[in-house]
């Protein structure tokens, strides 16, 4: 171990980390970093394609959430598999276990069934016939943004409007 540039020698840890040490959220970070690594790895050797948002937008193979994390590639057999490989390498190597059975894809509405059905069986996750919210917002918009969005202007009002009405109220 370094400390200011010198060597301390080899630390032997106690005992495991608990919820709530100090350390948990950076090694946490470390581990992330190093899903995106492989992530990147794979993504600048053309072996997973990610997605863009529009036509000559930055192609997005991932992004990383608190502890949540959404991937991005192409519907293909061996580009889920390469994700797959990458999961399992992470989950060795982070000794963080994914919870497959709560993970879902999201494929385009022109990917084929028997596509789809190939692609959940290789990841081991469940396909989302429908877009649900993430972080109470919407994880899809379409072409009509303003009525994807609209709630959120009605909340901010509603918001506003209760913040008015309590500061009348206490003059």
């Amino acid at each position: 171990m370094l400390v200011n540039n010198d060597t301390i020698g080899l630390v032997k840890p106690s005992r495991g980390f608990c919820q709530g040490d100090p350390l948990s959220p950076y090694l946490f970070i470390i581990c992330a970093e190093r899903l995106s690594s492989l992530l990147r790895y794979v993504e600048e050797r053309g072996v997973i394609t990610g997605t863009s948002i529009c036509r000559g937008a930055v192609l997005v193979s991932h992004l990383l959430f608190v502890d949540d994390c959404f991937l991005f590639s192409k519907v293909k057999v061996s580009q889920s598999q390469v994700m797959n490989n990458i999961l399992m390498v992470y989950e060795a190597t982070s000794s963080q276990a994914i919870n497959l059975p709560k993970s879902e894809i999201y494929c385009n509405l022109n990917a084929l069934d028997i596509m789809k059905t190939s692609i959940t069986n290789i990841l081991g996750v469940q396909d989302v016939l429908e877009t649900r919210k993430y972080l109470d917002f919407p994880s899809m918009v379409g072409r009509d943004t303003n009525a994807t969005f609209l709630y959120i202007k009605d909340y901010v009002w509603k918001q506003i409007n209760l913040v008015a009405s309590v500061s009348l109220k206490s003059v």
